[in-house]
């Protein structure tokens, strides 16, 4: 079996590790140089990992045409790029192939789950199914061997079988899924619910203040999710409860890690003047904020994470609107 794992980034190393430890060949293509040559020379990502050594039999290169002849293409960019990679690889791509999804969030402008978008611009003759390789999972304890349990979820389930036994090992465990919608839309709108996390202990809030956000943030996640056409019970399972909780926990979280910035400053100004990194959350919040107003859902939450970040509120006053709602019975599912 031949795999490519596209992009060069901490996820895109830590699976292709996965893979070379299960003696698949695998080769990561970036547009890094500096990371390409980091992977083959020193057998290291020093950009994600610092001095952590990776597989030695680890290859890496910045020719997009080592695509060719591939069984499982993995895509390990950011959402706003999965369009124009998939275009890109589909001009190149000369038979059936499994495309291994690990993105986690919404097309910009369509609203689309990542599976969709893939869908739309591979075409069939290059497409065996798209599969979403997705969970509570951080890069950075996965490329140290850490023991991890994510979901291959696919409306194609033998695809999904074959992506489960391709990356199962010791330390990584897979189970597979076809509710992709449930699955697709707990992974994103949990990236937003982390802000919230980030911002709420920037703030100075503690244990008791974070459970009470996870669960009322699940809660909302799986209304919208349900409204979306999920599955209710795919929240209670990896790619729902389990991805939120080890997104708004962990100091690995860029979510969290962007939440906790805008808390301890009170505002999104300075994170907008200075942030450089791909946090999914942002994108999210807006995308989800916009589509449940469209469709009536009840989010508040999600709706003072918008207003942080694109309204200019003091993140202490959206707090505080959150505890000062209408008293109510607890709604649970």
């Amino acid at each position: 079996m031949k795999a490519v794992v596209i992009g060069s980034g901490s996820w895109g190393t830590g699976l292709a590790q996965v893979l070379c430890d299960n003696k698949v060949d695998v080769t990561i293509y970036g547009n890094c140089e500096s990371e390409i040559n980091d992977i083959n020379e020193n057998h290291r990502n020093s950009k994600y990992f610092g001095g952590i050594q990776i597989h030695p039999d680890l290859k890496a290169t910045t020719d997009i045409n080592v695509v060719k002849g591939s069984d499982i293409v993995v895509l390990s960019v950011p959402t706003i790029a999965i369009e124009s990679v998939c275009k890109q690889i589909d001009e190149i791509l000369d038979k059936k192939t499994i495309i291994v999804n690990t993105s986690k969030g919404f097309h910009p402008e369509t609203f689309e789950r990542m599976s969709c978008v893939i869908r739309e611009n591979i075409s069939e003759e290059h497409l065996s199914s798209v599969v979403s390789l997705i969970g509570p999972s951080h890069a950075e304890e996965v490329v140290i061997r850490m023991l991890t349990t994510i979901c291959a979820v696919s409306l194609n389930e033998e695809d999904a079988k074959t992506v489960q036994e391709t990356f199962s090992n010791e330390y990584l465990r897979i189970y597979t899924g076809t509710d992709e919608i449930g699955s697709e839309v707990g992974v994103a709108v949990k990236n937003a619910i982390a802000l919230a996390s980030g911002i709420l202990s920037g703030l100075g809030y503690g244990d008791n203040t974070r459970a009470a956000l996870m669960t009322r943030g699940l809660m909302e996640m799986t209304r919208f999710g349900v409204a979306m056409g999920g599955k209710k019970e795919t929240f209670m399972g990896m790619t729902g409860i389990g991805d939120l909780i080890v997104t708004c926990t962990s100091q690995h979280s860029r979510n969290f890690q962007a939440g906790y910035e805008i808390g301890k400053a009170g505002t999104a100004k300075i994170f907008w003047e200075t942030n450089t990194k791909t946090v999914e959350g942002v994108r999210t919040a807006k995308a989800v904020h916009e589509k449940a107003r469209e469709l009536g859902i009840d989010m508040p939450i999600v709706n003072e994470i918008y207003a942080v970040l694109f309204e200019n509120k003091n993140a202490r006053e959206s707090a505080k609107q959150l505890m000062t709602r209408d008293l109510k019975p607890e709604m649970v599912f």
